[in-house]
């Protein structure tokens, strides 16, 4: 599996995620690396800013975590490494053993 699908793959679902980081395991691949942690970021936000305050503002995280994961989606589908707004970086290096 080529670097660019395994990127897009760790998008899909956590299922995708934990697929493309065993296949990156195998066969290191720059891109892979970097957006199974900006996906990884994303899954967090989604959940610890969901439960918390999903009686309230449900609406507003799930509408801001889509938002960041059609970026990254976008990012790995054009085969380069975009970092996401505001918190892309952070989550490279929150997570940077993830690859």
């Amino acid at each position: 599996m080529d670097d660019k699908t395994k990127s897009i793959i760790a998008h899909l679902t956590l299922i995708g995620w934990i697929i493309a980081l065993i296949q990156n395991q195998n066969d290191k691949g720059e891109n892979t690396s970097f957006y199974l942690r900006q996906t990884l970021g994303i899954f967090i936000i989604g959940v610890l800013f969901w439960l918390p305050i999903h009686v309230y503002f449900s609406w507003i995280i799930s509408v801001v975590v889509f938002i960041l994961w059609v970026f990254s989606v976008i990012g790995a589908a054009s085969g380069e490494k975009k970092l996401l707004p505001v918190v892309g970086d952070m989550f490279q290096q929150w997570f940077k053993g993830v690859s």
